[in-house]
């Protein structure tokens, strides 16, 4: 008696047949697997590295600050100067505690920080706009930066007179200051750019069909957008070199107006604050727009 075992030999071929596609397909889904891991672990490393040199940056840039403050514990330790005319640390913030105590630091802050932004705005927009004419139409280069410049060289006290004189002795000469100080940066480096400008950018943009603000809000401004981000950052810093000059003008609050009522008043310890809280708001108020300053650099990357 004979038995047929050609079904089961078709079985079992059919079975190796089907059994092929999985065992191929097992080393891709491994490798699969195996990139993602690696994806992830790579971009884990990134970010752990990205970290660590933040802290990096932060422990190096501490570093100056520290000794600062040490040599100055030492020089008045030693006796170099006088506790009148060199208060120890601890006295400064023993200052900054009294005023906070008689409710004034805050309010100092705040009227300082509320005439610097204000001022910084207004200076910044008018750079903006004169700038991006100036370094865009010719004739108007050839009419007005020389003008510009030379008016950029007058000093900031030298404009206090004069707009007490024009628009007395309320808030408005104080901001109008300070936007003068902020309008030089943000207009220089933005004819800069714009003057240097590839020309091929403009005519791309009038291909386009754009003209005039059109085309410099839509294709120059972007182009330009780190020299415009870097002037807006000196820009911040030159409103807080002038708010203090801002402060002379019959002002009864802010940190200009604490600065020299100290000198007036003999507390040294008030005044060195004054100075220590000044460096401060300008470092915090620039580290905003360095923020702003990477994210402009990462999206043209």
């Amino acid at each position: 008696m004979s038995l047929d075992v050609s079904g089961v030999d078709g079985a079992g071929a059919g079975a190796e047949t089907a059994a092929a596609p999985e065992s191929e397909e097992e080393p891709r889904r491994l490798g699969r697997v195996r990139g993602t891991r690696t994806a992830e672990a790579s971009a884990g490393g990134a970010a752990a590295g990205g970290a660590g040199r933040t802290w990096r940056s932060i422990g190096l840039g501490a570093i100056v600050p520290v000794a600062l403050l040490a040599a100055w514990q030492g020089a008045v330790s030693a006796g170099v100067y006088s506790p009148d005319q060199l208060p120890p640390p601890l006295a400064v913030a023993g200052a900054f505690t009294e005023l906070i105590g008689r409710g004034d630091m805050w309010l100092h802050i705040a009227i300082s920080f509320q005439r610097v932004v204000l001022g910084f705005v207004w200076g910044s927009a008018i750079g903006l706009a004169a700038g991006g004419v100036v370094g865009l139409v010719a004739p108007v280069r050839s009419l007005l930066a020389p003008t510009v410049q030379a008016l950029r060289a007058v000093p900031s006290l030298a404009w206090v007179p004069l707009l007490v004189l024009w628009l007395g002795i309320g808030e408005g000469p104080k901001v109008v200051l300070i936007a003068i100080g902020a309008f030089f940066p943000v207009y220089t480096t933005v004819s800069s750019a714009l003057t240097h400008m590839d020309r091929q950018l403009v005519e791309v943009g009038r291909a386009y069909g754009l003209r005039g603000v059109g085309l410099f809000a839509t294709v120059l401004l972007p182009a330009a957008a780190p020299s415009v981000v870097a002037g807006l950052r000196l820009a911040l810093a030159q409103s807080w070199l002038f708010v203090v000059a801002a402060e002379l003008i019959a002002s009864s609050m802010g940190l200009g107006f604490l600065l020299t009522n100290s000198q007036n008043t003999g507390r040294t310890d008030i005044l060195l604050l004054s100075i220590v809280l000044l460096a401060l708001c300008g470092k915090a108020t620039d580290a905003v727009l360095g923020i702003a300053e990477r994210r402009v650099a990462a999206a043209r990357a």
